[in-house]
């Protein structure tokens, strides 16, 4: 807290908003009419940035260090810059009545959201998060873009500690959600699998003291206890459910069929995509989406940003898979990428980040993984793939990892391609 500085007033800051409806938290971005807002961070402070903010059009910037406050008619000074645009979009979100849906989970939080934002957005005007906008900063700006007239809210929450999730359900008050599952992720700020659970269970805890509605893969064991004691569960999956689908097998993309929508045929690359695409159908049949509206645009979506995206190089095919990694995800897309039928496989795999003490230990597995089913190549990229006993190429960075798919000249190859963010393994692919 700042000395002799006055508490913001929520409601006079919120009636500016609604004057200036768009927030923005980085200089590069803004647009003449924006709010800024001044945040900090281990390495940058955003204050110093505020008179430039005005300088190129913001209506105010709100700002936390007085050095900086040099101008009382446009600079607003609070406590924490932080605190006050996670309270302003508490504020906001009080506003609304409608459904506001979150989600959750390991893997395919990214790819669940969208499908929902898809299938909810063929008959209401929806709201979701933009990219994986997910964390402490991305979850308020969520908020704070729901236009007054938005009928669907969909709100990504991403974690890599407990409590977060937590946190999150405070400012965006879901009264729906959905854990897509719950694997091995950051096992490192968790504490372990065990930890993973908590962190990810705190959705369902808020739903429980609220009275909200969960969505619940019934296919999973863990979820169906993890959510015991909610009051409204939904549930959707292969076996015994309120809504029942089943995927086709042995296809490059995923194909499923449901009683409702009949047989639909997707653009996601692999079986690992079925629950994400029935928790959209689930969540669209309970919202009164008709049956045939959920299967055009379920059809109809391509996907982007190295999610389960397919490239076309000339005779060679890339599985584009590589905005994150982590022992759950990194099985199920080398299992879904051992049963497509190809002559010729690749498998350019990036490290696995976060791991903790659990890092060589998972490495190894998926080595060990590996070596059930035999690949033309394998090509291992950084980190504690280094560490581990395995009969594959490694090299150091995905540069590397790119100059050798350009030195072998493959032909009517199949290339996966999966690592963690930091990694970068996007950098693999040719250029058109």
């Amino acid at each position: 807290m700042l000395p002799n500085i006055p508490a913001v007033n929520i409601e006079q800051l919120y009636q500016i908003y609604l004057k200036h409806p768009n927030v923005q938290t980085d200089t590069r971005k803004l647009q003449p009419g924006d709010l800024f807002f001044a945040l900090r961070g281990p390495n940058f402070n955003g204050n110093q940035y505020a008179a430039a903010a005005l300088a190129a059009g913001a209506a105010y910037a709100i700002i936390d260090d007085p050095a900086f406050h040099t101008d009382p008619e446009k600079m607003m000074l609070v406590n924490d810059v932080l605190q006050t645009l996670q309270e302003l979009a508490l504020h906001h979100r009080k506003q609304f009545s409608i459904p506001f849906i979150a989600i959750t989970g390991t893997n395919g939080k990214t790819t669940t959201k969208e499908m929902i934002r898809t299938v909810l957005g063929a008959q209401y005007r929806t709201c979701a998060t933009v990219g994986n906008l997910n964390n402490h900063i991305g979850v308020p700006l969520t908020i704070l873009s729901i236009p007054r007239d938005a009928e669907m809210a969909v709100i990504e929450m991403g974690a890599n500690h407990q409590r977060e999730i937590a946190g999150y359900c405070t400012i965006a008050l879901p009264t729906f959600g959905l854990i897509t599952n719950v694997g091995k992720a950051h096992l490192e700020g968790f504490g372990g699998e065990a930890g993973v659970r908590i962190a990810k269970g705190e959705l369902y805890d808020h739903l429980r003291e609220t009275g909200g509605t969960a969505f619940v893969c019934s296919d999973y064991d863990y979820l169906l206890d993890m959510s015991k004691g909610i009051s409204n569960i939904i549930t959707y999956g292969q076996g015994e459910a309120d809504y029942t689908g089943k995927p086709i097998s042995g296809k490059a993309f995923l194909e499923l069929e449901t009683t409702e929508t009949g047989h639909i045929s997707t653009h996601l690359v692999g079986d690992y995509n079925f629950p994400n695409v029935m928790a959209a159908i689930a969540i669209g049949l309970h919202f009164k989406v008709p049956a045939e509206k959920i299967k055009t645009v379920i059809e109809g979506y391509i996907p982007s940003n190295n999610r389960s995206q397919v490239v076309h190089r000339g005779s060679n095919v890339f599985i584009m898979d590589a905005y994150n990694a982590n022992p759950s995800s990194m099985k199920a897309a080398i299992e879904n990428f051992a049963g497509i039928h190809a002559e010729q496989k690749v498998l350019l795999l990036g490290a696995m980040k976060e791991l903790g003490e659990d890092s060589l230990k998972e490495h190894q597995a998926l080595v060990d993984q590996l070596q059930r089913t035999h690949w033309k190549a394998v090509i291992l990229v950084d980190g504690d793939f280094a560490k581990v006993n395995h009969p594959y190429i490694f090299l150091q960075n995905a540069e590397e990892a790119k100059k050798w798919v350009r030195q072998q000249g493959l032909e009517n190859t199949y290339f996966l391609v999966k690592g963690s963010r930091s990694v970068g393994m996007e950098k693999v692919l040719p250029e058109s």
